[in-house]
């Protein structure tokens, strides 16, 4: 079917209607249509429709105030065809998800009563609207492996147990592929299965108080946490039950229809960690702690995002919130957006377009009307400067226990490193497993005295809790391995780039992070990286290649700064290690320079002493301070 345009919108409303009240259909424009019989439901029916054109491709339909209610649902067109739904207001054009939704009466969860219809007619006759509809339950098909999907398991705030590692184990190598990924929203992804496996995957999961629901599309994906959460000594408070709070408010154990029918995806991090282990700044809402007038809570960050237009860094909503009353808050920002947010072309559908378009203080007027009380102005943000991974040997604040952060390159494991790693957790700890916004895995409580022998374990040589400075903060996406927007592979790329790396510079350097996006979409944060590098397909010397765009000087936390594109086009050929090594020299130096810059300055001096993390970096520094 062709492309929705005015012409088309126009010829077939004369061959449905009675008469069109216009002679012409142009973007913004608004006409009635007296509607004398629809085919759908093979009634006659008078009725007049309101049709506003946004653009060539986009139509917004709603009943006329004068408008008789004949019928029990309003219509819609999408590409052309008359369709009904029990939606009032539904966007066509380039963005066919509204129309997916209303299909289901705004409620993507209601697929699930279809999947024995679906898989019965098995993969091969998947509609474009099942393949969209299915990711509200966690199942997405994969473009590159036909046949075969991926299903995304929720693990809010990176908590995981040995049984249930040891079940997504035994899942991947009976009926998935042996390839399972920890995302940078400290979840897994399981690989390789096929559709009729599908309820026999949910019962095994469910088996271990595990589930899928709302992991994809437009849905609040699964809430981030410090993942050292109630052990670290570097938190302000525990944090962890405002998300588990969160995610049984917005999920629960069935789904909950309240939050499946958002305008886009949305991301969210609560946490109490100094430091800055998670990425607050690129989410749609971030709780960081801070302090006010002697009581413990968080301000609130809105409107942060990676893709859709590269990093937006979040913006204060000027709004303190103590632990109890932050799972109510986000939830209440949350349904402003659903009630609220642009739902159009979908590149503009993030909060973030809200928030521009309305502005922060309307935000948070329209937030303090809707919970009917005052919201106290933002305390002091007790974040530090630092940035803090997790890796390596820590120590609790529980006496004599430690953690153990293990890096685990780009995220991938298999069935057997997944076996071992519970049985580690077992053997050496409590049983408990914490995943990371790096993509790697922490055994904590560790008996202090027992950290020795753990460290000889041979799994630990794969996923080494010392890696080399160029594999510590190495994240990658998942690349054309298996998705369907990426444009380059990504993932044994990334670990040859960075083994390449320490083999020409050492290990005596101090780790960086190196992030990898296989696409615009940024799944691998490459804008929040020291070096970030955006995958493309480039014509050079008339062959298509694969590419990268490097950047530089992406980071999040109380000064989060959007990483800056220094080179447009690299091919991932075997020059590509020389030209990043390149990079990070000069990167080093700039940082250098910086900071010496900043460690003169009185101001700079005096706010370190003060303890006061959000002056550092605050101004500009003099022109004579920066490197040629």
């Amino acid at each position: 079917m062709g492309v929705l345009t005015t012409a088309v919108l126009k010829k077939y409303f004369k061959s449905v209607c009675g008469h069109l009240r216009t002679t012409s259909l142009l973007c913004g424009d608004t006409f009635f249509a007296n509607v004398c019989q629809l085919p759908a439901h093979r009634a006659l029916i008078h009725r007049s429709l309101r049709v506003t054109i946004f653009d060539g491709s986009d139509a917004n339909f709603e009943l006329a105030s004068t408008a008789r209610e004949v019928t029990t649902s309003p219509i819609f067109i999408a590409r052309g065809l008359m369709a009904s739904s029990a939606s009032a207001q539904v966007f066509v054009g380039n963005n066919l998800v509204e129309g997916y939704k209303a299909s289901m009466n705004g409620d993507g969860l209601r697929i699930l009563d279809h999947l024995p219809q679906i898989i019965e007619r098995g993969a091969e006759a998947l509609t474009p609207a099942e393949k969209e509809l299915l990711k509200w339950v966690g199942v997405f098909f994969r473009k590159p492996t036909p046949g075969k999907f991926m299903m995304r398991i929720r693990m809010p705030n990176g908590f995981a147990k040995s049984e249930q590692l040891r079940a997504i184990a035994e899942l991947s190598r009976r009926l998935g592929n042996s390839v399972v990924d920890i995302t940078t929203r400290q979840q897994m992804e399981l690989r390789g299965f096929t559709l009729d496996t599908v309820p026999e995957i949910f019962e095994k999961l469910r088996g271990v108080d595990l589930r899928t629901l709302q992991t994809g599309i437009d849905n609040v994906r699964n809430i981030n946490g410090c993942a050292l959460a109630g052990l670290t000594p570097h938190e302000l408070f525990d944090a962890s039950p405002v998300v588990h709070e969160l995610d049984r408010i917005i999920v629960g154990s069935k789904g909950n229809p309240e939050f499946t029918n958002l305008p886009r995806k949305f991301n969210i991090t609560v946490t109490g960690c100094l430091d800055n282990c998670t990425h607050c700044e690129s989410q749609d809402i971030a709780l960081v702690p801070a302090k006010k007038a002697g009581r413990l809570g968080f301000n609130v960050l809105v409107g942060g995002k990676m893709g859709s237009g590269g990093f937006t860094v979040a913006s204060p909503l000027n709004v303190f919130v103590e632990l109890f009353q932050a799972a109510a808050v986000v939830a209440e920002l949350i349904k402003i957006y659903r009630d609220h947010g642009p739902r159009e072309a979908r590149s503009k559908c993030r909060f973030a377009f809200l928030i521009e378009e309305w502005g922060l203080r309307r935000l948070r007027a329209e937030l303090v009307a809707r919970l009917g009380r005052e919201l106290p102005f933002q305390g002091r943000d007790m974040r530090g400067s630092t940035h803090a991974d997790h890796l390596g040997v820590s120590t609790q604040k529980q006496a004599g226990l430690m953690a153990v952060g293990l890096c685990i390159p780009t995220g991938r494991v298999n069935p057997d490193q997944l076996d071992e790693l519970a049985r580690l957790s077992e053997l050496y700890g409590s049983g408990e497993i914490r995943l990371t916004t790096a993509q790697n895995a922490i055994i904590p409580n560790v008996p202090a005295d027992r950290v020795a022998e753990l460290l000889e374990e041979p799994l630990l040589k794969q996923f080494s809790p010392r890696p080399s400075p160029f594999m510590r903060g190495l994240v990658a996406c998942v690349g054309t391995d298996y998705c369907n927007l990426a444009l380059i592979e990504t993932k044994s790329r990334a670990i040859a780039l960075s083994e390449a790396l320490h083999s020409k510079m050492g290990s005596g350097v101090n780790p960086l992070t190196i992030h990898w996006s296989g696409c615009p979409a940024g799944c691998g944060n490459h804008q929040a990286a020291d070096v970030g590098l955006r995958g493309f397909k480039a014509k050079i010397d008339g062959k298509i290649v694969d590419a990268v765009a490097i950047y530089t000087g992406g980071r999040t936390g109380p000064h989060a700064t959007a990483g800056r594109e220094i080179l447009e086009t690299v091919p991932c050929d075997e020059s590509l290690p020389d030209v990043v090594a390149g990079v990070i020299q000069s990167y080093r130096f700039d940082v250098e320079a910086r900071e010496h810059a900043a460690l003169s300055d009185p101001l700079f001096a005096a706010a370190a002493t003060a303890g006061l993390a959000s002056w550092r970096f605050a101004r500009e520094l003099p022109a004579a301070a920066m490197p040629a």
